[in-house]
């Protein structure tokens, strides 16, 4: 173990070192704000789909997933059945708000109930404090790869993890992150094609996954593992995830079109849906390779490290620590940006100057990571799972039904959270549902209904919703052109 210690880290040092080079490239294009966090709106569809794609594939959907699998056989599929089905409904319901010129989700959806602040500062506070959450997620998941594979100390993983791609995101802004991001989703489908086909064949095919996995995991996407309602439920609960979770929406804010959009979602959702049958075959193989592993989070890196030839297995590690620096690197850059249009005005009443605010958003990374501390995670970890159904049904109402109205769209949030909070903690509706989105769905959906048509209509039209939001831009230097009226649809 201690010869391919000496392999492995210098491998995942390499790759951390070549990210952190691209990120000093990208930075030199940077001029201002708008390059800075949005990668002054230009991406085209290679990058588009390539960052979509490294950040679906994230620490859950890979990692994760193969764990899952180790332990129900097929159903780790779903993971990435749902994943592709929100970013396919994402490309449907929302690709064209491109044409907006929104910064921000909470400035998404603020326009949609007629740019009401209270609707912005409350989506603005629970998306910053959930990208922090998910920022550490992605940190303690890495951490915990990084230490098992070099025995490196846990505080000290998570500090090499938090830097390793907090430097590049810091010096070279969104744009570092989807030149990045794409490098990395490269990596990653290729190491994870390679794992499940290799651990595959290495079992005996098919027939000796049969072998090593009993029948409940070898059902249909493991519906017997699990049952029908928690797999439904597990599906539905990442696609919702995709769909209201804000690294998304900044692929779509910073496209160069909305034809742009669609093709890069296209492609992305239609290569993740191929690669769901990846991390479910490798945690199957796993299983029957070694069925006692004590934690089924580490079936990656043992198949990893026990399976290949050292600099194979280096390949496969790098691919694999490639899905947490993909995903955290989104959600760290979002957590800005958010911050500095939306939280900041909350607060102080103002935006940042134009001409600091590259600087700003720098000093503001650095207080993303520097909130990263157990107590905070602990209490977030609660928050982001209670927070996104409510949300997203928020948005769909305010979106496609004109009679929404800005408490009806508070109320489909809170609704949807004491909804999560209710099944989350009583442990029969737990067993039932296996976790709290379809519920939460349905109380969102029912509170924004009934509250919207007990208050009154929403009299600010969508030409003067995104006037006021394109002034409010302006102070930023960003998005400064104010957008016409155009009818809301999902057509071109």
């Amino acid at each position: 173990m201690v010869e391919a210690r000496m392999i492995y880290l210098p491998a995942l040092i390499a790759a951390v070192l070549l990210m952190i080079g691209v990120g000093w490239w990208v930075a030199r294009r940077t001029r201002d704000g708008e390059d800075f966090l949005l990668a002054g709106r230009r991406l085209g569809v290679p990058l588009i789909m390539g960052s979509t794609l490294a950040t679906l594939v994230g620490t859950g959907s890979s990692l994760g997933a193969v764990g899952f699998a180790y332990q129900n056989g097929w159903a780790g599929a779903l993971y990435g059945i749902g994943g592709a089905a929100g970013i396919l409904l994402l490309m449907w319901l929302f690709a064209d708000v491109r044409e907006y010129g929104f910064m921000t989700f909470a400035e998404e959806m603020s326009f949609y109930y007629g740019a009401n602040r209270v609707v912005k500062g409350v989506v603005a506070v629970l998306l910053f404090l959930a990208s922090v959450g998910w920022l550490g997620a992605h940190i303690m998941g890495g951490a915990m790869y990084l230490s098992f594979l070099t025995g490196m100390d846990a505080a000290t993983a998570k500090v090499v993890v938090a830097l390793g791609f907090g430097i590049y995101t810091v010096v070279g802004g969104y744009l570092a992150v989807v030149v990045t991001d794409a490098i990395q989703g490269t990596l990653l489908f290729v190491g994870f094609t390679l794992l499940a086909v290799l651990a595959l064949v290495h079992v005996g095919g098919f027939a000796g996954l049969a072998e090593g996995n009993g029948e409940e995991a070898l059902s249909m996407l493991g519906v017997e593992a699990l049952g029908l309602l928690p797999a439904l439920s597990l599906a539905v609960v990442i696609a919702v995830g995709v769909l209201a979770t804000p690294s998304y929406r900044q692929r779509i804010y910073s496209a160069a079109d909305v034809r742009t959009v669609r093709r890069g979602f296209l492609i992305a959702g239609t290569l993740f849906a191929v690669f769901s049958l990846l991390p479910a075959i490798a945690g199957m193989s796993a299983h029957a390779l070694e069925p006692g592993l004590d934690n089924p989070d580490l079936a990656f890196p043992y198949l990893a490290t026990t399976l290949f030839p050292l600099w194979l297995g280096a390949f496969l590690l790098v691919a694999g620590l490639s899905a947490t620096m993909s995903s955290g690197d989104s959600d760290a850059i979002v957590g800005v940006t958010i911050l500095l249009r939306d939280v900041v005005q909350l607060v102080t009443g103002r935006l940042p100057r134009p001409d600091r605010l590259v600087f700003h958003s720098r000093v503001a990374l650095a207080l993303v990571f520097a909130l990263l501390a157990t107590t905070i995670i602990d209490y977030i970890t609660l928050l982001i799972s209670t927070v996104l159904t409510g949300l997203l049904v928020a948005s769909l109402l305010g979106r496609f039904w004109p009679r929404a109205t800005w408490q009806g769209g508070v109320s489909a949030m809170a609704a949807g959270s004491v909804a999560a909070l209710v099944v989350n903690n009583v442990d029969s509706y737990a067993a039932l549902w296996g976790n709290a989105v379809l519920p939460s769905l349905a109380a969102a959906l029912v509170a924004g209904v009934v509250v919207s048509l007990l208050t009154p209509r929403n009299r600010v039209s969508d030409a003067e919703a995104l006037r006021a939001l394109a002034e409010e831009r302006a102070e930023l230097d960003v998005g400064t052109e104010i957008k016409g009226e155009r009818p809301r649809t999902t057509e071109d």
